[in-house]
């Protein structure tokens, strides 16, 4: 066949029965799609045991009674910080899903005991984007799960159960708004506010070299209701099928943004991959990737575009329908216009982790 190796004094030979171009238009077809589709099953494997074995942990959003974070970009649509997510165009909405958010019309959040209906921008999701930012976050109160022994809050009288609610007196509403603060006040006492028993108190404590004071916090299922689902190998299977058709059709949804100014910035290459995966090794994170990227894989590998899989099934259902097959010519200039136009693809991804890494 002609493809990237462009082998034209192979193609001049006369055809043998063994080779591809010798066989029937639906044997090649099946051929051209059975990479697609073994991609697309190998991630329905790979979501169906990530269920089998880890089985689901949810934090339904509206248990989040410290309420959520919110970026500028949010804040700049209604958002509030402290709000609680209750509901999306008047369904519940399970887990942060930032795409389901930003382009829903109407999110009613509970603001001080009261319910709020916030009306989004249509264009939501575009501002989340030109801002290279996060949508919200959940606030994880700051409970003091325990002092370390002779360290600087064990020595200030911090202890076990202390909730931390301020850092001279700023309000510490979330984990990464303390470790910021925390960062930027290294090798200085700072004032803690916390509440012991109910009743609230200030210390004076010290901050390291690191940004540390010594403590160890509490963790989210420490303190609010989740949902834990385990799975049987049977309940797993529609568990893994019904994840790689979510997840499938949200990256299909997703691609309308790349033809915009926004969304065409956002593209990233070799960096980018390697960027979604975590610092510190975890089969959890490296398995749930691995499926991610496969269903990414099947889904580029069908678009018909020309040195693609999707490029030489149009070719192939144009041979079904006129029983003709496209010249020799004519499957050379497309190869070569699918490569220049998938290098230029390379071209723009990586070249935006570039302009990343150099202009941050």
């Amino acid at each position: 066949m002609i493809d990237e190796s462009m082998d034209k004094e192979q193609m001049k030979q006369p055809a043998q029965s063994w080779e591809f171009r010798s066989k029937p238009a639906w044997q090649r077809l099946l051929i051209m799609v059975g990479g697609v589709l073994f991609n697309f099953i190998l991630a329905i494997i790979i979501y169906a045991a990530i269920a089998f074995h880890w089985g689901e942990v949810r934090l339904p959003l509206r248990n989040i009674k410290a309420g959520m974070s919110y970026s500028e970009v949010a804040q700049g649509a209604g958002f509030k910080n402290g709000d609680i997510i209750w509901s999306v165009d008047g369904k519940e909405m399970p887990n942060l899903d930032v795409m389901t958010l930003a382009e829903s019309e109407t999110v009613t959040v509970v603001r001080d005991g009261k319910k709020v209906d916030i009306t989004l921008p249509s264009d939501m999701m575009e501002r989340v984007i030109a801002a290279n930012t996060w949508f919200a976050k959940a606030n994880i109160p700051m409970v003091v799960a325990e002092a370390t022994k002779g360290g600087n809050a064990d020595k200030a009288g911090v202890i076990t159960n202390d909730s931390i609610v301020s850092i001279n007196s700023v309000n510490a509403m979330s984990l990464e708004t303390v470790m910021q603060m925390f960062s930027e006040l290294k090798n200085t006492d700072a004032t803690i506010g916390f509440y012991r028993n109910g009743e609230y108190n200030e210390l004076l404590v010290p901050i390291d070299e690191n940004g540390k004071i010594g403590i160890a916090l509490k963790q989210p299922m420490d303190m609010y209701d989740m949902e834990y689902i385990k799975y049987s190998f049977v309940e797993s299977i529609p568990v893994g099928i019904s994840a790689g058709i979510d997840r499938l059709s949200k990256y299909v949804s997703s691609l309308k943004y790349v033809f915009t100014k926004e969304g065409a910035q956002s593209l990233g290459g070799f960096v980018s991959i390697g960027n979604i995966f975590p610092a510190t090794w975890d089969w959890y994170a490296f398995w749930n990737m691995t499926a991610f990227l496969s269903i990414i894989l099947a889904f580029m590998n069908i678009l018909p575009i020309p040195a693609l899989d999707g490029g030489h099934v149009l070719f192939l259902l144009y041979e079904v329908v006129t029983r003709r097959k496209p010249s020799d010519k004519f499957m050379e200039y497309a190869q070569m216009t699918g490569m220049i136009i998938l290098f230029g693809l390379l071209i723009v991804a990586n070249g935006n982790d570039l302009i990343k890494i150099f202009f941050k």
